[in-house]
């Protein structure tokens, strides 16, 4: 089911109603949401969904580890849950773009050997519930927030069906208080949730799709077309991608916004950036600020006797990860590169830039 589908405006009221109506009783209204989660997810593959449940219930356990033993025993467990998870999503993900290049460098270097290439399809929002997971245990580990008493309240920050396939990013410490809470019937969340999703509906049928159409005739013949028309619909398609993106973002907001649950923020008008830095902190608002927090911060600090060239290294490293988050292809790893070069500036003339 997609979100800009009959069948899921349809599966969305049966929740919507369910919910409502036993707004006076916090934990069913959990459970409810629960089991909305899991049959949005079994509806597209059930065997998937045990993947992910078990994913799930393991990093809820490694987090009372994290939470409740010895420093020693809390670094043993933060260790096996960063490799677990990262296990996970390398595996589905990653592997054979990995095994595909080594391949090649064995060809190259005349060794007789080949490593096996596995047809694996990734499970859906596999890297979003990877980062949930990861965010959590990493606060944990940090003392940011306390541990998650309840499995229940865990899954739903998991698996939270309008942000599980494509974001946004939550935080835990601010998703899990709210399951604990009451949530009211307020009018002004419901027509401001309205606002959101009709937004979101605007700019993934009327824009995107219309792009889309426009791209996807040109793009793929472009051999027959004249220079212009190729340029003009290049600039197209980054409309195409930016209005499908945040459309789809808008709309789980929405979503959320109706059940009384508010979520990350994930687009502020990025193309009107004045530079690069600040581009980053308008798209994908939910995942930079996860790799800003996670892994440049750390980095910085790790490379901090280095100077602006510890910096700079922390940045690239950081947005190379951007590229590489978003497929498994040198496409995407050159994208991220790009990104973390195009950042260099910024480093260097900081202070003449905010004058």
């Amino acid at each position: 089911m997609i979100f800009n589908s009959l069948p899921f405006f349809a599966f969305f009221g049966i929740v919507y109603l369910l919910y409502w109506v036993f707004r006076s009783k916090n934990s069913l209204q959990n459970l409810i949401l629960l089991g909305a989660s899991l049959y949005f997810y079994a509806h597209w593959d059930w065997k998937f969904l045990l993947l992910i449940l078990a994913q799930t219930i393991a990093n809820y356990y490694l987090g009372i580890w994290v939470g409740n033993w010895s420093e020693r025993e809390k670094n043993k467990a933060l260790v096996v849950s960063v490799v677990f998870n990262l296990g996970v999503l390398g595996g589905f993900k990653y592997y054979n773009f990995f095994a595909q290049e080594l391949n090649e460098l064995f060809v190259l270097l005349n060794l007789n050997h080949q490593l096996n290439l596995v047809q694996l399809i990734a499970p859906l929002g596999i890297s979003y519930l990877t980062f949930r997971n990861l965010s959590y245990l990493l606060d944990l580990d940090k003392g940011k927030m306390e541990r998650s008493h309840s499995l229940i309240h865990y899954l739903n920050f998991v698996l939270f069906f309008p942000t599980l396939i494509s974001g946004p990013i939550d935080r835990a410490r601010q998703f899990l208080p709210q399951l604990r809470e009451r949530r009211s019937f307020i009018p002004k969340d419901q027509i401001e949730g309205l606002k959101q999703l009709g937004w979101g509906l605007f700019k993934k049928l009327v824009v995107a799709d219309n792009c889309a159409i426009v791209v996807q005739g040109v793009l793929p013949s472009y051999s027959e077309y004249e220079g212009s028309f190729i340029l003009a619909t290049i600039v197209m398609y980054s409309f195409q991608l930016y209005f499908d993106f945040s459309g789809y973002s808008d709309m789980a907001i929405g979503f959320a916004r109706l059940l009384g649950i508010k979520v990350a923020d994930n687009f502020r008008y990025p193309y009107f950036a004045q530079s690069i830095p600040e581009f980053w902190r308008r798209w994908h608002i939910s995942l930079t600020s996860w790799l800003t927090d996670y892994v440049y911060t750390p980095l910085s600090l790790k490379f901090r006797n280095w100077g602006n060239q510890g910096i700079m290294l922390a940045i690239f490293i950081n947005f190379v990860l951007v590229g590489f988050w978003h497929g498994a292809n040198w496409n995407c790893l050159i994208y991220g590169a790009i990104h973390g070069l195009l950042f260099v500036p910024s480093v260097l003339t900081g202070k003449l830039l905010k004058k």
